[in-house]
């Protein structure tokens, strides 16, 4: 009876042992499902995020101006040129590629100071490489009226005209292409074919323009240095590069008038006040002097 008991009790032991080894590996297996739903919905948040956040500045500008169906930007706009090659400086900066020189105790202005790289470090962006290059190499460095005139072509110096970035707009918007946002087509106008590059993901462009007009309306906070630093520099660039407007017009009267004198206090804010302030980007202040000089 005794060894009959033992090996009973021990019978029990066991299974007791198996039922709670069996629950324990059930909880942990619902954990790491647990674990694995929760990863999956970060990553969903971080593609929402990335989804948000993959345009470059000057892909957004270029964005905003180009004609949804036909694909071109308007051939009035004679700004965007400029204002794109100021995107990718301010972009740079952003980035933490380029900064301004020390202003020195004779407090030089902003379109006074020069232009210096502070990290070589590739961005992966073909384009901003390609004028990081330039300004790294160049010496005596240059400053920023300077850069967006020599990134232009618009120079009458003929040993700098090799600084120039050819074909923004068409490289820019085949980078678009390639993240789906945009086509490639022909068009004929009459006496030359033209490529093109209609929208083909209004869902993109759609974002972009409700964040312009937020940023104006809705989360209006009227103090730029509480604005998102992407969106202000958004906002001024592409109204430099005359296309802001173009994502005020579904607006309605009222919103519309409301949007643009929002517009106008940062536009006639002091781009050298402005950078004296802490916690700013001062090659940003420097490009919007550079425009409304």
């Amino acid at each position: 009876m005794t060894s009959l008991t033992q090996r009973t009790s021990g019978l029990v032991q066991r299974r007791t042992e198996a039922i709670r080894s069996a629950a324990a590996d059930k909880e942990r297996e619902s954990g790491e499902e647990e674990d694995e739903a929760r990863r999956g919905e970060e990553d969903d948040d971080d593609k929402a995020d990335s989804k948000e956040t993959r345009l470059t500045l000057m892909e957004e500008v270029l964005l905003l101006g180009l004609k949804d169906r036909e694909g071109y930007t308007s051939f009035w706009n004679d700004c965007i040129s400029s204002g794109l090659r100021g995107c990718m400086l301010v972009e740079l900066a952003l980035r933490g590629r380029l900064q301004l020189e020390a202003c020195g105790v004779r407090r030089k202005g902003l379109l006074s100071r020069k232009v210096i790289c502070k990290s070589d470090a590739p961005t992966g962006d073909v384009l901003l490489d390609e004028a990081l290059k330039h300004i790294k190499e160049t010496q005596p460095a240059e400053t920023v009226q300077s850069w967006i005139e020599l990134l232009s072509g618009e120079t009458w110096n003929p040993l700098k005209l090799h600084y120039q970035l050819r074909n923004v707009r068409e490289r820019l918007a085949k980078n678009l292409v390639e993240k789906g946002v945009l086509t490639t087509e022909k068009q004929n106008f009459l006496l030359f074919d033209m490529t093109t590059h209609p929208l083909t993901n209004s869902t993109i462009k759609q974002r972009l323009v409700k964040k312009v007009q937020d940023s104006v309306l809705e989360k209006w906070v009227n103090d730029p240095h509480r604005m998102d630093k992407r969106v202000l520099a958004l906002i001024l660039l592409a109204h430099s590069s005359d296309v802001l407007e173009n994502a005020f017009a579904p607006l309605q009267d009222d919103q519309y008038d409301l949007a643009m004198k929002r517009v106008h206090t940062l536009l006639e804010l002091e781009p050298e006040k402005e950078s004296a302030k802490p916690n700013v980007n001062e090659l940003m202040w420097a490009v919007v002097a550079a425009f409304t000089k």
